[in-house]
């Protein structure tokens, strides 16, 4: 079946990189099977490690923005809010020559404040619509079982520190092609996509 066209499209995204000690596996494992990721990536850690941005970019991966240190924005006030995403765009379009339009806050913590930065920067803000959980400690069996409930559009939470996600990246895109879902890009939509009291506007389409 996986031959086959596509019946839907579902976002696979990795926050908090890049992580020196589990990306290169990543992206040979994204590469061999022929898929793209989305990597919010950290300012502090991009300017730490910019060959490791540069090499998401070589791999053709999709490359947003997490801000520059990991705040919980909505306890900071706007202006602070504001400097982190700019920050980090700034960091990233150095290093890659290009400006990032995806933004992610961290803990998908957001408000008013927030969103108003956002817009200066034209960025467009992405949350998730399925959490691995990796960051609880789920195992690779767990994540890739939280994967099997995606559906057309949907965009899935991992971490690229995480060897359980790591390790399940192989077996998610797998299952993913068996059920006519491929991993692709994400862009706007004007259809309002659920997040507890504060839904978002992005899904997961053709590269």
């Amino acid at each position: 079946m996986h031959g086959d066209r596509p019946r839907g499209y579902v976002a696979l995204t990795f926050d908090d990189g890049p992580t020196p000690e589990t990306l290169p596996t990543l992206l040979d494992r994204l590469l061999a099977a022929g898929a793209g990721a989305t990597f919010f990536n950290r300012g502090d850690h991009a300017e730490a490690r910019p060959d490791l941005v540069r090499a998401q970019q070589q791999a053709r991966m999709w490359i947003g923005n997490h801000t520059a240190t990991h705040p919980h924005l909505p306890d900071i006030s706007g202006r602070a809010a504001f400097t982190e995403i700019l920050h980090a765009q700034q960091t990233l379009h150095r290093i890659t020559g290009e400006w990032p339009s995806l933004f992610r806050p961290p803990y998908g913590e957001t408000n008013d404040q927030v969103r108003a930065g956002q817009a200066r920067l034209n960025v467009l803000e992405v949350l998730w619509t399925v959490d691995s959980r990796d960051w609880a400690g789920a195992t690779t069996d767990e994540i890739v079982a939280a994967a099997r409930t995606l559906r057309p559009g949907g965009i899935f939470l991992m971490h690229d520190w995480a060897q359980a996600s790591v390790d399940a990246v192989p077996q998610i895109i797998s299952e993913l092609r068996d059920r006519g879902l491929q991993p692709g890009k994400i862009t706007f939509s004007p259809r309002r996509i659920p997040f507890g009291d504060t839904p978002f506007h992005a899904t997961a389409v053709a590269p």
